[in-house]
C-alpha cells in the first residue's frame, strides 16, 4: 500500500505543462510546484507574473507546441536543468466558434494542430526519457470530444481523437509509460465571461450539470496531481471525466411532463 501523504509528494520528479502560463495550465503548474516538483511551463509568451507555489518558480520555455523543433527545445530544457522529466502535461489548446459550413480549411488545420498534432509531437519527445525511469503523460482534453460540439467540429474532432492517442500509446508505451486523458467540463477561468456571460449566466450553466456548479481549475488540478502519483499505478489508457457529473439530458427539459408518482406495491 501507498501512503497518501507521500504518494502525493512529488519532489525530485520533473513535470512539463504545456501552456502553463495562465488558465488552468498555471493553476496546474502551480499545484505541482507546491508538492515539491521540479515544473517546466512553455507557452508562446512568458507569463506576466512568475508561476510559482511554495517559494519556487516554475522555468519558463518559449515555444509554440506546433512546431516540433520547439517542443524539443523545451524537452531538452528540462532534462539540461533536472535531468529528468517525469510528467508531461499536455495542456495547451483552444479554440474560438466557427461556423462549420464557411471554416477554412487553414484555421481546421490550425485547430487539428494545437490541440491532437501537438500532443501526439510532444508525447514523442519525452518518449525515449520516460522509458528509462518511467513517466505519465496526461492529456487534457474536453467533453467537446465526447458529444456534439456545434460551431467546434476541429476542436471536437481533434478532442475526440485526443482520447484515441491516450489508449493507443497506454498499448504502445506501457508499462514504463502510463498515459491518462481527463475529460474535462466546464470550469470558471479567466476567460469563462466569453464563453458563459456574466455570473448569472455562469451560474445558469452550472445548474445544467448534476453537481449544480461549474468547475473550478484548482478542482482540475487535483486530479491531474493524482493521476501522475503511484496511488493512479493501475491507471492507464483511460479518459477520465472531470466535469460536475455532465449535462442533464435536454430531452428532460423540453418535454415539459411532471415526473410520474412512484407506482405503489
Amino acid at each position: 500500500m501507498v501512503e497518501t501523504n507521500d504518494a502525493l509528494d512529488m519532489s525530485g520528479r520533473t513535470v512539463i505543462v504545456t501552456g502553463g502560463t495562465k488558465g488552468l495550465g498555471r493553476v496546474i503548474a502551480e499545484r505541482f510546484l507546491e508538492q515539491g516538483a521540479d515544473v517546466v511551463i512553455c507557452a508562446r509568451s512568458a507569463p506576466e507574473d512568475p508561476v510559482s507555489g511554495e517559494g519556487r518558480e516554475a522555468l519558463f520555455v518559449a515555444a509554440d507546441v506546433r512546431d516540433p523543433e520547439q517542443i524539443a527545445g523545451v524537452v531538452s530544457a528540462a532534462v539540461d536543468a533536472t535531468g529528468r522529466v517525469d510528467v508531461l502535461v499536455n495542456n495547451a489548446g483552444g479554440a474560438p466558434p466557427s461556423v462549420s459550413a464557411t471554416v477554412s480549411p487553414r484555421f481546421n488545420d490550425k485547430i487539428a494542430a494545437l490541440n491532437l498534432i501537438a500532443p501526439m509531437t510532444f508525447a514523442q519527445a519525452v518518449h525515449d526519457q520516460m522509458q528509462q525511469d518511467g513517466g505519465v503523460i496526461i492529456n487534457i482534453t474536453s467533453v467537446s470530444g465526447t458529444r456534439a460540439n456545434p460551431q467546434g467540429a476541429a476542436y471536437g474532432a481533434a478532442k475526440a481523437g485526443l482520447i484515441n492517442l491516450t489508449e493507443t500509446l497506454a498499448h504502445e508505451w506501457g508499462p514504463k509509460i502510463r498515459v491518462i486523458a481527463l475529460v474535462v467540463g466546464m470550469i470558471v477561468t479567466e476567460q469563462a465571461h466569453l464563453f458563459y456571460g456574466d455570473e448569472e449566466g455562469i451560474a445558469a450553466v452550472g445548474r445544467t450539470l448534476a453537481l449544480k456548479r461549474m468547475g473550478t481549475p484548482a478542482e482540475v488540478a487535483d486530479v491531474v496531481l493524482f493521476a501522475a502519483s503511484p496511488l493512479a499505478r493501475w491507471v492507464s489508457g483511460c479518459a477520465i471525466a472531470v466535469h460536475g457529473g455532465g449535462e442533464s439530458p435536454s430531452y428532460i427539459d423540453a418535454a415539459k411532463v411532471a415526473p410520474s408518482a412512484p407506482a405503489e406495491s
